[in-house]
């Protein structure tokens, strides 16, 4: 039997085996490829986050008194980056002689066939205000 298999065909016969290999291989290639996608939009939302944080720490320092609407404004308005995600700004808190700003994003990811993470980012910024 054994020298019966050995003289097929099929046993020697290599074409189309490159085929079957891209066949594997693509599909873990292309969600591969979507994860890296999904993780730039969550760098990019980083990035505006804090840039606008910078801003509405900036307004913070320099305007003699800011509002709540003054500094939510401020940022909502530099915010750059951001995905399909929800971005939400909390209200800032006086405390003595400082203002704490928060930013949060939340987005969803999915990994094309199969639900992905979801990512949750907050950034903190205590701005001190000179009297």
């Amino acid at each position: 039997m054994k020298k019966l298999l050995k003289n097929l065909r099929i046993w020697k016969d290599v074409h189309g085996a490159a085929a079957i290999e891209l066949a594997f291989a693509l599909p873990i290639f292309i969600v591969m490829l979507w994860m890296v996608v999904q993780l730039g939009l969550v760098f990019r939302a980083v990035a505006g986050m804090q840039h606008a944080l910078g801003e509405g720490a900036r307004l913070a320092v320099i305007y003699p008194t800011p509002t709540h609407n003054d500094l939510v404004n401020e940022i909502e308005d530099r915010v750059y980056g951001i995905g399909p995600g929800n971005f939400t700004i909390a209200t800032p808190v006086n405390g003595n002689g400082y203002v704490d700003l928060s930013v949060t994003y939340n987005q969803k990811t999915d990994l094309l066939f199969l639900p992905g993470p979801d990512v949750s980012l907050t950034r903190n910024k205590r701005v001190y205000i000179a009297n």
